[in-house]
């Protein structure tokens, strides 16, 4: 059986035997991109909002930095939250470098720009009108927001899918801010990267085929929630 075929039996033999470093690393992948997602998504969605709908000085320089940040390299972004975390470093006496908290700073550095940039282009597309008309109907200024957000509820979800998409799958600032430690800060990518490194593609495979079953089954939950909704409407 080719390499392939070993890697898709050792990802099966790996979830179905309840193989603990397994699930201790699928449960720790899960817990930081989650939470990276959505404290970006917390800091995303106003700047956003805010750039989607605000007439200030700076803002199409803000909405060009945030397209920008889109297509940061996340080493680029490991880098400068690896400066500093460092002990020697602004932020170096916290002692967060090599956690998982310093992995969900990295991770959310990433989103934030990607659920920003998104969440501004989603509100730009609703009818420019659609708060006049709330406001015409006696609604208060944040009643009509809430309400043109709910308008948008779809391409926001989307905006943080593409987050969490954008930080599951990440390596490079992941191993360089957390170090890849067995029980501490081992996640799927680093793990897949550990075991190729090592020359056990079996397990590198199995490793990439159980992230890539997550990232479908999110992927699966956000649409059937988008058709539902669609259909209520």
């Amino acid at each position: 059986m080719d390499v392939f075929g070993d890697g898709l039996l050792e990802a099966l033999r790996l979830l179905l035997t309840g193989d603990q470093d397994t699930w201790a690393i699928t449960g720790r992948t899960l817990q930081v991109s989650f939470s990276a997602t959505v404290i970006a998504f917390m800091l995303g969605a106003p700047v956003g909002t805010a750039l989607a709908l605000g007439r200030f000085r700076g803002r199409r320089v803000l909405l060009a930095v945030a397209n920008t940040g889109m297509g940061m390299p996340p080493v680029v972004v490991g880098l400068f939250v690896t400066v500093l975390l460092w002990r020697s470093g602004p932020l170096g006496a916290f002692g967060l470098l090599y956690t998982p908290t310093a992995m969900v700073i990295a991770q959310a550095a990433i989103a934030a720009p990607i659920v920003t940039a998104l969440t501004a282009t989603a509100l730009q597309q609703v009818d420019p009108d659609f708060l006049l008309q709330m406001r015409g109907l006696g609604a208060t200024r944040l009643r009509a927001l809430g309400a043109l957000l709910g308008e948008a509820r779809l391409p926001l979800l989307a905006a943080g899918l593409a987050g969490f998409g954008a930080v599951v799958s990440e390596v490079g600032a992941a191993q360089m801010v957390g170090g890849n430690l067995a029980g501490e800060t081992r996640v799927l990518t680093t793990a897949a990267v550990l075991a190729t490194s090592r020359g056990q593609f079996a397990l590198a495979i199995a490793f990439g085929l159980i992230l890539l079953v997550l990232a479908f089954a999110v992927n699966l939950g956000v649409t059937l929630a988008q058709h539902r909704q669609r259909a209520a409407g």
